[in-house]
């Protein structure tokens, strides 16, 4: 049986002009089609329509002609994908939240109320660590997962670890020597370089939202794979000095 979705009108507020600029900021969104009766922590404390899912983008053009995207909003579920003018993934939501967007998204709560909700965006994982993530998830035996509360770290610099990782959902943030160095999204893969390098932990990973992240077994995945990426992780290099 097939349910069809309900599209919601476009919101596209008015333009941006700015001395050398000019913004465009749209929102597009829906439920489908099927009932998802469910208790509501809001009036009228009981929904059948399925949670109203959005995302909300904006595009500012330049003069020189420069321009840049971003994503000022998007309801916490499902995952976001955003894709440049040609069809490449560009950024993603780096968290989702199934329960805040089950009790929350609807009426009042969305931008066809009188509410939108921030979107956490981070950058794509690289085409190396999309392969990888597949060799984690469905080669040999079932990863375990395991979850960080924010603030808390999933490596320590220096420590010893043999444990490879993979991002499924949150942000993680990169600290060598008490620099912040990058900020990682779901898809990464984590901690190859102890696993090369002497079994000793080169950052840091501390959880800036709530993850959950896939506990691999090293010997499922390509030891030539894991050195090829090790080399774009040396992020306490001089940029002219990494291999990528």
């Amino acid at each position: 049986m097939t349910f069809a979705a309900a599209a919601y009108p476009t919101i596209q507020r008015d333009p941006e002009v700015g001395p050398n600029y000019v913004k465009f900021v749209q929102t597009a969104g829906g439920r489908t089609g099927a009932p998802a009766p469910r208790p509501v922590p809001h009036p009228p404390f009981f929904q059948i329509s399925a949670p109203t899912a959005w995302t909300t983008l904006s595009l500012t053009i330049y003069s020189d002609g420069r321009s840049e995207f971003e994503a000022t909003g998007a309801s916490p579920f499902p995952r976001h994908w955003i894709y440049d003018h040609e069809g490449k993934l560009a950024a993603k939501s780096g968290l989702i939240d199934f329960k805040d967007w089950s009790k929350h998204a609807f009426g009042e709560r969305t931008p066809w109320g009188a509410e939108d909700s921030p979107a956490l965006v981070t950058a794509v994982e690289t085409a190396l660590e999309r392969e990888l993530s597949f060799l984690i998830m469905r080669a040999g035996k079932k990863p375990e997962k395991r979850k960080i509360k924010a603030g808390k770290s999933l490596t320590e610099q220096g420590q010893e670890g043999n444990e490879l990782y993979l991002l499924l959902d949150g942000v993680l943030q990169v600290d060598v020597d008490g620099n912040v160095l990058a900020e990682l999204a779901p898809g990464a893969i984590l901690g190859e370089r102890a696993l090369l390098e002497g079994g000793r932990r080169t950052a840091t990973l501390r959880a800036l939202t709530k993850c959950t992240v896939a506990v691999a077994a090293a010997e499922n995945v390509n030891r030539a794979a894991l050195e090829e990426l090790a080399k774009t992780h040396r992020r306490e290099e001089p940029a002219d000095e990494q291999q990528v």
